[in-house]
């Protein structure tokens, strides 16, 4: 007996049947479809949106803030004959920018610098005409410039002598009082970094508390033991005798983070990071009265320096570094009540959540794998790789940006001197050069002409002009715009020099900065968002949307983003923050070449190491190309490492594109644009033959993990 099949046996043109398995199919195949397809939206939108969220957010925050500080009502206390009479003075010009408080005496006056409850005092003498301003470089050094700013006029504007006295100044280990500021940048990344990269990767170590808590412990004294060992032994910023306060705060300061993390991860999930990072960095950063003084920031910024983790690891470690610990406890406090509050807060959602039934026994790994293989299957080499990631990362960013900076001291700076005669310059320039050695790179200039053109130039970072019968005074030449601190730097030694020869000095600046960039680090910001806009979108997208991995798909995409993300930081820097005043289309164009070439460096070692990539790209991007670049610090007040990196490195084209176009008419440009093109072109060639070589993986690896019990995948 033979059996047909209803197809064989339908008559011709009759419609097809269908069983109700056979719809049930079709739906659940359309579905599948459909998620598959929102998946891949998600998962593209995820690559643009998440360093647009971060990189736009970070620029913004610290433009806003940190492009031209201000005085906004600092306090300053006046005592002696007449307090109130000069208090008034110092704020007539400005009701805004002084509160002057009128104190009993001179000593209370100096003990409210010391307790660093105002930044500044001025005593009064007796009817003689004299005052005296008080101030505590170890507070602030950037504080102590502003009072002074603000007094000396005041004083001179009723005939009276101002003398200044630093009651804290900075130890000779860490003139520049940059140490508690990178040591509470460090702490704070090493804060909230590795709980994020936990979450994605290692779940069942955050999630259960039985694990997480002693972990989060034995991270903090980690931590606080490498940072004691860079500032200590290794660059002698931490003496021995501040060792036990320094690992003290370390520790709580890393551990009161990382609980506070540990509860936003229970609310946000991986998203976590953009919370940490807005508190800690956007907000924390500019609050910290580290790099500014906080009575310069936007006033709301005084009220977050109460209360966020970052101002107070800052100011705890300053209190100990600077004022043998005095004020310190305050800012323990705050720290140990955010630890305490993250903590409860933590055991609150998981509580509800297991009340609720809502808590998983097993989550999906948004990133398996950290290294770009597969996931390794021995626990030893998942974890290990784990703990790696965020060690190295804190490891470099205290050794490699304190390192480079923490002791600026001018090196072979180049700087011309212009006399009467060629046989009169020669001779004061062996003068300096042997009551300076080896600070200064001098040269001899036949004319004044001459030499404000190589400062004009950036040939040279100054000049030192001669008296002549047609100039009776000594005139120093410096170049504001081409790096701010340089210019402070010549402009303060050869003015002191000059008046300990009893001549009188007047200043030739070529280019001053404008009211919009006072400090000159505009150009640093905007290239660090060039940069980090760059590297975000290979390393996200490859772990958010590994499908664009292959080149010919990857190309586009990066070349539309550079597009994109170079018109976001023009408007953040532009009609946003007002850190930048046309050039439009220049700073547009450069920035997508910046970004894009970028991208790529980013593509050959993401190519290689997956996302384990983060640490050479930032290690060369930002820790050894921001004290390269001269953005933050003259280059001629670094080792000379950083000088023989500055030209080479992207940061340092980044910047010097950004001060060309904006200050010197471009001159400089179509360098800084060859040498990122070199980048980009070197990187790109690269990525083409590591292709063909290695295979490009275009899945997302699945994996799962039980929180209670074995792994699985």
């Amino acid at each position: 007996m033979t059996h047909t099949t209803s197809s064989q046996t339908r008559p011709a043109g009759a419609d097809v049947e269908t069983t109700p398995d056979d719809d049930a199919a079709a739906e659940a195949a359309a579905q599948a479809a459909k998620r598959a397809r929102a998946e891949t939206i998600g998962r593209y939108v995820a690559m643009f949106a998440m360093p647009l969220l971060m990189i736009g957010m970070m620029i913004w925050g610290y433009l806003y803030a940190m492009h031209s500080p201000t005085p906004h009502h600092m306090p300053i206390a006046v005592a002696g004959q007449g307090a109130e009479d000069f208090g008034q003075s110092l704020e007539d010009p400005d009701p805004d920018a002084v509160d002057a408080e009128v104190v009993d005496d001179a000593e209370d006056a100096r003990q409210q610098v010391l307790d660093r409850e105002v930044p500044g005092a001025v005593v009064l003498g007796d009817g003689d005409g004299s005052a005296t301003l008080y101030t505590a470089s170890s507070a602030g050094a950037s504080q102590a410039g502003v009072v002074s700013q603000l007094v000396a006029p005041a004083a001179a504007g009723q005939g009276l002598a101002l003398d200044s006295e630093d009651l804290a100044p900075l130890p000779d280990s860490d003139p520049a009082g940059l140490g508690a500021m990178f040591m509470a940048t460090a702490l704070v990344m090493a804060g909230y970094l590795p709980l994020s990269i936990t979450l994605s990767n290692a779940p069942q170590l955050l999630l259960r508390k039985s694990r997480s808590i002693p972990l989060l412990a034995g991270w903090s004294a980690l931590i606080a033991g490498l940072v004691w060992l860079v500032t200590g032994p290794v660059l002698g910023v931490v003496g021995s005798g501040e060792a036990w306060p320094v690992l003290g705060i370390a520790w709580l300061g890393v551990f009161a983070i990382g609980a506070v993390q540990m509860f936003f991860t229970r609310i946000f999930g991986p998203m976590a990071v953009l919370a940490a990072m807005f508190l800690l960095m956007v907000l924390g950063v500019p609050s910290s009265n580290m790099s500014i003084s906080i009575y310069t920031a936007p006033p709301f910024y005084t009220v977050l320096h109460s209360f966020l983790p970052t101002p107070a690891i800052g100011e705890a470690l300053r209190s100990v570094l600077y004022f043998g610990g005095d004020g310190a406890g305050r800012h323990l406090l705050v720290l140990a009540i955010g630890a305490v509050a993250g903590l409860a807060l933590t055991f609150l959602v998981d509580a509800l959540k297991q009340r609720k039934g809502a808590r998983p026994r097993t989550v999906v790994l948004n990133m398996p794998s950290l290294h770009g293989g597969p996931r390794p299957k021995s626990r030893f080499w998942r974890y290990a790789t784990l703990l790696f990631f965020p060690l190295t990362m804190v490891a470099m960013m205290i050794s490699a940006m304190l390192g480079a900076m923490h002791e600026p001291t001018p090196r072979d700076m180049p700087v011309a001197v212009v006399g009467s005669t060629t046989e009169q310059a020669r001779q004061t320039a062996d003068a300096f050069e042997q009551s300076m050695p080896d600070m200064f790179d001098l040269s001899v200039v036949d004319t004044l002409h001459e030499a404000r053109a190589q400062v004009e130039d950036r040939e040279i970072t100054g000049a030192f002009v001669l008296p002549s019968a047609e100039q009776p005074e000594a005139t120093v030449i410096t170049n504001q715009a081409a790096g701010s601190s340089t210019a402070q730097t010549v402009s303060s030694v050869f003015t002191q020099v000059a008046q300990a020869q009893q001549m009188q000095v007047a200043e030739d600046d070529v280019a001053p900065l404008p009211e919009r960039d006072s400090m000159g680090t505009v150009s640093m910001y905007v290239a660090m968002g060039w940069l980090m806009a760059g590297f975000m979108i290979i390393v996200v997208g490859a772990n958010a949307a590994p499908a664009s991995r292959p080149l010919p798909k990857l190309l586009p995409i990066v070349a539309g983003y550079s597009l994109f993300m170079s018109a976001v930081i023009l408007l953040i820097a532009g009609p946003f923050t007002g850190s930048v005043e046309g050039h439009g289309w220049q700073l547009f164009g450069t920035g997508a070449i910046a970004i894009f070439c970028v991208a790529m460096f980013a593509t050959v070692l993401e190519r290689l190491l997956g996302l384990l990539a983060i640490l050479p790209v930032v290690g060369v991007l930002m820790f050894l190309g921001i004290p390269s670049s001269g953005g933050a610090l003259s280059i001629y007040m670094e080792p000379i490492l950083f000088r023989g990196l500055n030209g080479v490195l992207p940061m340092s084209a980044g910047v010097e594109a950004v001060r060309s176009i904006l200050y010197f008419g471009s001159d400089t440009l179509g360098v800084s644009i060859l040498t990122f093109a070199a980048w980009g072109a070197l990187s790109l060639v690269l990525v083409v033959v590591i292709d063909r070589f290695k295979p490009v993986r275009t899945e997302t690896e699945r994996a799962t993990v039980a929180l209670y019990g074995k792994h699985r995948a």
